[in-house]
């Protein structure tokens, strides 16, 4: 079964959703649980590499309020996503860095957003930190799973950045994953911001095991529409569940929540 994270806005509109993904900058500092069983949470990358060229958050900031929300019972966490680098030629030149330096920076980022949760959990995170695989052509992504190395345990669920950009092409996407499968078919891939167009696409939908997408928003836009609602987020997720319903795999039944 292919699992889709709705994309929102407004955590208050979570309590409408099984899944749903929602950015750390419209979560930090709440107070009010968001009532959504499983989230996915993001780390706001696009927002902070777009808008000002580098995260303004540390790692350690990060971990301390991905701590909070867990430990205060203020959200359940399916999973919280490394502060990766994307790895378009607009994101380069925010920056004025290479693909080779956005894939160490978002290596180096995973690693110390693992470290710091651990520690601060005085153990093992209860939730899982999810890697993100960076680049541009094929090629880059495959050297990119290479640099990760053992850090991607068999059967990891595990993102896989810089692909929103390509949704009116998804042959180029299926490309991307088709190279990273023949190097680890074990992983369990999550596309960030794959619209519609994309996943009725039957390639992108086998390669797939989950995805999130905040489309439905731009869609009400452009038609004039109300881009914080929630019922258009609804019935874009159910569009979308309805295409790419598959037989559920015991993996996707079941995955992490935070502890009670």
């Amino acid at each position: 079964m292919f699992l889709f994270f709705v994309g929102l806005h407004q955590p208050a509109d979570a309590q409408h959703f099984d899944l749903c993904c929602i950015s750390i900058n419209r979560l930090r500092g709440r107070k009010k649980p968001v009532a959504c069983s499983r989230v996915l949470v993001d780390s706001g990358a696009f927002t902070e590499l777009h808008l000002h060229g580098e995260y303004r958050h540390s790692v350690s900031i990060y971990a301390l309020e991905l701590h909070r929300l867990h430990t205060a019972g203020i959200i359940q966490i399916a999973a919280a996503v490394a502060q990766d680098y994307m790895c378009e030629a607009f994101m380069l030149a925010k920056t004025g860095l290479t693909i080779a330096d956005h894939q160490r920076l978002t290596i180096e980022r995973y690693d110390a957003l693992a470290a710091e949760l651990d520690r601060l959990f005085g153990g093992t995170c209860p939730f899982p930190v999810m890697p993100v695989l960076q680049g541009y052509t094929p090629e880059d992504y495959v050297r990119h799973v290479r640099m990760y190395g053992d850090r991607l345990k068999p059967g990891m669920w595990v993102g896989v950045g810089s692909v929103c950009k390509r949704n009116g092409s998804p042959e180029r996407i299926v490309e991307v994953l088709e190279a990273i499968a023949a190097v680890r078919p074990d992983l369990r891939l999550h596309g960030f911001g794959v619209k519609q167009i994309a996943l009725m696409h039957p390639g992108v939908r086998t390669l797939l095991a989950t995805a999130d997408s905040m489309a439905w928003s731009f869609a009400a836009r452009r038609r004039g529409g109300n881009a914080n609602c929630w019922q258009e987020a609804r019935g874009f997720a159910m569009k979308i569940s309805q295409t790419t319903a598959r037989t559920p795999e015991p993996w996707q039944m079941s995955l992490p929540l935070a502890a009670a």
